[in-house]
């Protein structure tokens, strides 16, 4: 019989492509997560995984195996989140998962918040780009995400939160143009700063300047937006920079901050969570208490 441990190690095999780094993330020994996989393979008659020197591979059968079984473990989660967190909203433990573009914006605001509202919740966070939010969510090894809606995955419910401005950050020695709002046009894409791709601010940025006129843009591989902030300080270049940062990100006298034009670029912020989730109730009250942070 097909067991939830054999799904578990393949699912682990299929995201990992090694048995060893399987073994790890399921804090198992590789000869252990080896045989089930073989048992696997016996109880259902076919042949899940090919078998190299340096990876796997899994077969065309092992792939949809492996699909259909991360939608099974997820709906288990979901069972046992609803048995496990009947007591009362947000208590128990939650596994939120936040973008790092709003992360260090939000969450210092939010915990002692939660903490004093909610002193039986225990949260367990997570801070990634938006794809590997999505992936651990939908397999479940997270409850609730917030990021830059809309979702790219059928499988999430999503809940808005607040609309988010940008606003162009410049070296306080350029010269902006002599009226109260800017528009796509007046930047320079030779001087972009932007983050590293995968992550969705990019993206929101180029979409916002992509009729813009210009150069190439400059490829820095930066990972925080900190650090793009401290380069324009510096005098490197200009870059969008989204309001919920203004605070932490732009104090220093060395930068300037200009409006475009209405209607502003922006983008949309909010929570996601699987659709099969029991927990509904709490990532709402958690929206609306992340709302009031936010306003």
């Amino acid at each position: 019989m097909v067991t939830f441990r054999q799904l578990r190690y393949l699912n682990a095999l299929a995201r990992h492509r090694h048995f060893g780094r399987a073994a790890d993330a399921c804090a198992v020994s590789q000869p252990a997560l080896s045989m089930q996989i073989k048992d696997l393979e016996k109880d259902l008659g076919v042949a899940l995984v090919e078998r190299r020197s340096n990876d796997v591979v899994l077969t065309e059968t092992g792939l949809e195996i492996a699909r259909r079984g991360e939608r099974i473990l997820s709906e288990v989660n979901d069972l046992e989140d609803f048995a496990r967190h009947r007591g009362g909203v947000l208590s128990g433990t939650l596994k939120f998962g936040v973008i790092p573009s709003i992360a260090p914006y939000v969450l210092p605001r939010l915990l002692p918040l939660l903490q004093e509202k909610h002193p039986d919740l225990e949260l367990e966070l997570r801070e990634t780009q938006t794809r590997f939010l999505v992936e651990e969510l939908v397999r479940g090894s997270l409850d609730v995400i917030m990021i830059a809606l809309p979702a790219p995955h059928p499988e999430i419910e999503t809940l808005s939160l607040f609309e988010d401005a940008f606003l162009l950050a410049a070296p306080s020695a350029d010269a902006l143009p002599n009226r109260q709002r800017i528009t796509a046009e007046d930047i320079d894409q030779s001087r972009l700063i932007l983050l590293e791709e995968g992550h969705c601010l990019r993206d929101q940025a180029l979409a916002f300047c992509a009729d813009a006129s210009g150069g190439t843009l400059r490829e820095l591989g930066a990972t925080s937006l900190t650090t793009v902030m401290q380069m324009v300080a510096n005098g490197y270049g200009v870059t969008l920079i989204p309001e919920i940062a203004v605070q932490v990100e732009a104090r220093d006298e060395r930068v300037k901050l200009a409006r475009f034009a209405m209607p502003e670029p922006f983008r949309t912020v909010g929570l996601g969570w699987r659709r099969t989730s029991s927990r509904a109730q709490d990532f709402r009250a958690l929206g609306e208490i992340v709302a009031d942070v936010v306003k």
